[in-house]
C-alpha cells in the first residue's frame, strides 16, 4: 500500500506523539473545525491531511490539494478561484472551475499556506467567511461547501510578526494545530523504515535489509524526513541484488558521517556557536535565531555542497520543485549565484566554527 493511502493509525505507527495526533484527527474529521498541520518538509503533512479526509463522511467526495509554494504567483489566483469563459487572453474557451469550487463538499488542502502572497490571503479570507467564490471575469458568486486543512513548515505566528501572513486568516485556519515530528525524533523509526521498505518493494517482490544497512539508516538524521526515506529506499531496491538491501546500496551521505566543519543537518545536536563576525544581511542570521529554520538552512547548505551546487539534484533529493527550492534559498539568504564549493569556502572564512 502506498504511503499516501495510509489510514491515520497506519501513519501514526508506534510513535506516542503520532498516535495522539491520530486520535485527535479522527475526532475532528467530521467537524467543521479548521485544522493546521505544522511540520518540517517531507514529514507527511499531505498524507496526514488525506488520512483525515478518508476518515470522514466526506471520504467519497474530492480531496483537492493545492501547493501554494509551487504555483507561480501569476497563476495561483486563477487556479484557486477559477475563471469564466473569455476572462483573459489564453483562457480556456469553456472557462475553468478553480480548486476551491472543485473541493466543494470534500476537503481543500492548502499546503505551504505560509507562501501564499498577501494579496491572495485577503481573497481567501473572504471566501472562507462568505462560503462563496467569485471566478475571475465573473460577477456571480458560486456557493461552496468548504472544509479546509492547511499546512506549513513555517510557524505562522512568526510570519505574522514579520508582516508576511495575515493574522485574521491565521485565526480562521487555526482551529486546532497538529505538529508532526521530524523523522529523526520518531520513536518508531525502525518499524517505519521496514514499512516503507515493504510498501516500496510490493507484494510481488518482497525485500529484506541487512543489519549493517539498517544501522546506517537508523543513525542518519533525515533532513528530508519521510519523503527522503522513501526516495532512498526506492533507489536502494533498484540497486540491490537478490532482494536484500545492503550498505553498499545506500547513498554516500548515509554511509559516511558528516565532514568536519560543514553545516550539520536537521536533527543533529549542536556542537558549536556561530561567530558574530558573520554578516546578518548576507548569511541570514534572523533565520538562525529560529531552531527549525536554522536546521533547514544547515541541511540545504549541506545538500548543496554534496550535489556540487546542482540545484536540480538538490530539489530531486528533497522531493520539491526547483522554484520552491530557490524560494527556500532566498528565504535563508543562501546566495543563488554561487556554486556549493564557493559557498562553503566563503562560509568557512566567515564562521569561526561549524554552526550545527
Amino acid at each position: 500500500m502506498a504511503l499516501e493511502a495510509l489510514t491515520l493509525e497506519e501513519l501514526a505507527g508506534e510513535d506516542p506523539r503520532m498516535m495522539r495526533y491520530a486520535r485527535n484527527g479522527r475526532r475532528i474529521a467530521d467537524s467543521n473545525v479548521a485544522l493546521l498541520i505544522q511540520g518540517p518538509t517531507g514529514s507527511g503533512k499531505e498524507a496526514f491531511a488525506q488520512a483525515i479526509h478518508l476518515a470522514s463522511r466526506r471520504a467519497s467526495r474530492p480531496f483537492v490539494a493545492v501547493n501554494c509554494a509551487a504555483i507561480p504567483e501569476s497563476l495561483i489566483e486563477s487556479e484557486l478561484f477559477g475563471y469564466k469563459r473569455g476572462a483573459f487572453t489564453g483562457a480556456r474557451r469553456e472557462g475553468m472551475r478553480g480548486k476551491i469550487a472543485q473541493s466543494s463538499g470534500g476537503t481543500l488542502f492548502l499546503d505551504e499556506i505560509g507562501d501564499m502572497p498577501l494579496a491572495l490571503q485577503s481573497r481567501l479570507l473572504r471566501v472562507l467567511e462568505a462560503r462563496e467564490v467569485v471566478p475571475l471575469g465573473s460577477e456571480q458568486p458560486v456557493p461552496v461547501e468548504l472544509h479546509v486543512i492547511s499546512a506549513s513548515q513555517w510557524r505562522l505566528r512568526e510570519l505574522i510578526a514579520r508582516g508576511r501572513f495575515r493574522e485574521d486568516l491565521y485565526y480562521r485556519l487555526n482551529g486546532i494545530t497538529i505538529e508532526l515530528p521530524p523523522l529523526s525524533e520518531r520513536a518508531d523509526k525502525e518499524s517505519l523504515i521496514r514499512r516503507v521498505l515493504a510498501a516500496e518493494a510490493g507484494a510481488a517482490r518482497p525485500a529484506a535489509i541487512e543489519p549493517a544497512a539498517l544501522e546506517r539508516l537508523l543513525a542518519y538524521c533525515w533532513p528530508g524526513n519521510i519523503r527522503e526515506l522513501r526516495n532512498v529506499i526506492r533507489t536502494a531496491l533498484v540497486l540491490c541484488e537478490g532482494g536484500v538491501v545492503r550498505a553498499i546500496d545506500l547513498p554516500r551521505e548515509i554511509c559516511e558521517p558528516p565532514a568536519a566543519g560543514l553545516p550539520r543537518p536537521a536533527g543533529a545536536p549542536p556542537v558549536a556557536a556561530i561567530s558574530h563576525a558573520a554578516r546578518p544581511d548576507e548569511w541570514g542570521a534572523e533565520s538562525l535565531a529560529n531552531p527549525l529554520e536554522a536546521a533547514e538552512r544547515g541541511a540545504l547548505l549541506r545538500l548543496l555542497e554534496e550535489c556540487h551546487g546542482n540545484v536540480t539534484h538538490v530539489a530531486s533529493r528533497l522531493g520539491m520543485s526547483r522554484s520552491t527550492l530557490y524560494r527556500r534559498m532566498r528565504r535563508h539568504s543562501i546566495p543563488l549565484r554561487w556554486g556549493a564549493s564557493a559557498l562553503v569556502a566563503s562560509m568557512a572564512s566567515r564562521f569561526s566554527t561549524a554552526p550545527f
